[in-house]
């Protein structure tokens, strides 16, 4: 064999490694990434219903239904049947137990210790929304975590979606502590009117930049967790050796359990954080502000 075939049969060795290792990683991401099709034990892959794009004032939507679609829905029916059941078993129970029980603990957390601190007693008309988006955050949170299964919130689309709901609550409650007349007057900062120019055009900015944040923080942290455990994964099949798998593989046990605890950790968060958020809105309503003056 002549130095040009050798050349050409390793060029052909090495492309063949370069794209059996690209086709694995791309494996290992279906994890992580939306597609069109999901994956069922003893089944296999399964393809989901694609529609065709629908223009609304021009701009195309796809209403087609996706992996993390099919999550997202699963989990409103899993908190929807699963709430239930423990609400129906602590109306039997004077005293709550068993399953009742352990949901009434991140109810009574989530009154207690978030929405009472940040919002006082006129938050608690809002309880049901909060605990409606934390129980949904965190059933999408840990499906992640379950073999087979995706993680909706990994994806920003939801994620925006939660933001944009989040949004709307914030604004309904300041607008309905203040009052829409001290509501627009707020927006102008307090300061004199020639620098309203200024400072309307920030303070609206800011009404947008919360949600945002809460947007990007939910889909940032749980999309990271499953990157780091794909590289460490990946490193496995760069080393092709035995004793340098076992400390990946170590690894990769490490950060799924602290996933389990980033799970809770996320919800609580992103509760906390829109609790807050109404708050300001409440808290600058006329009667607080007099009485923080007084």
């Amino acid at each position: 064999m002549n130095a040009p075939e050798i050349s050409t049969a390793v060029a052909d060795t090495v492309s063949a490694t370069v794209e059996k290792e690209e086709k694995l990683f791309t494996q290992l991401l279906h994890h992580v990434f939306d597609s069109n099709e999901i994956e069922i034990p003893f089944v296999g892959h399964v393809h989901l219903p694609h529609f065709h794009p629908v223009e609304i004032f021009g701009i195309p939507f796809d209403f087609s239904i996706t992996k993390h679609v099919i999550f997202l829905l699963l989990s409103a029916l899993i908190i929807c049947v699963v709430l239930a059941l423990a609400a129906r078993s602590n109306q039997r129970n004077v005293i709550p137990r068993g399953f009742g029980n352990f949901i009434e603990v991140f109810v009574v957390f989530i009154r207690d210790e978030i929405i009472l601190p940040n919002m006082g007693t006129a938050g608690l008309r809002y309880l049901p929304f909060l605990l409606t988006t934390f129980f949904f955050i965190l059933v999408m949170n840990l499906f992640g975590i379950v073999p087979y299964g995706a993680s909706a919130t990994g994806n920003v689309n939801v994620t925006a979606g939660l933001a944009i709901v989040a949004f709307f609550f914030i604004q309904a409650a300041a607008i309905r502590a203040q009052g829409l007349k001290h509501y627009v007057a707020h927006l102008t900062g307090g300061v004199h009117w020639s620098l309203w120019i200024i400072m309307v055009p920030i303070e609206i900015l800011g009404l947008f930049t919360k949600p945002f944040a809460l947007c990007i923080r939910l889909f940032a942290n749980m999309t990271g967790g499953h990157i780091v455990i794909v590289s460490l994964i990946g490193l496995i099949f760069i080393f092709k050796s035995f004793f340098i798998a076992t400390l990946p593989a170590s690894f990769v046990v490490g950060i799924g359990l602290l996933e389990l605890f980033v799970a809770l950790l996320q919800a609580y968060i992103f509760v906390m954080l829109t609790a807050l958020f109404m708050g300001l809105g409440i808290q600058a309503a006329p009667e607080h502000e007099d009485g923080h003056a007084h």
